[in-house]
């Protein structure tokens, strides 16, 4: 009988342990899971011409609010618009991707040259 209660002893610890291991990577199965779900983006970005009273500008829209609205060139230091629709959506085309990337939005002078906007 001493040798029975010490395996019993022994079975009622690896129970209590298991019991323990399956919760704590049920905890980490759901937290996971969060993690998850969590870090999915759920964007729906566009971007729109814009007719301006001197040329066109851009807007991007994320699920229909409007989070970039640019009406001039950017890096200039004049305040002129887009000459045509195609260059507007151009620039507009190539912020939207880096948003997509999570890179910053900021358009440089390269970025124009290689997108053809006349300045």
């Amino acid at each position: 009988m001493t040798i029975n209660s010490t395996n019993r002893f022994f079975w009622t610890a690896i129970q209590k342990n298991l019991s323990f291991l399956i919760a704590r990577n049920n905890v980490f199965l759901l937290l996971g899971l969060f993690l998850f779900i969590s870090c999915n983006k759920n964007e729906n970005l566009n971007v729109k011409s814009l007719k301006t009273p001197t040329g066109w500008g851009y807007f991007i829209t994320n699920n229909k609010k409007i989070i970039i609205k640019q009406t001039v060139i950017p890096v200039i230091s004049e305040n002129k618009s887009f000459k045509t629709e195609e260059e507007a959506l151009k620039v507009g085309h190539l912020v939207l991707q880096k948003l997509k990337d999570d890179l910053s939005p900021t358009v440089t002078k390269k970025d124009l040259f290689l997108s053809a906007v006349k300045i």
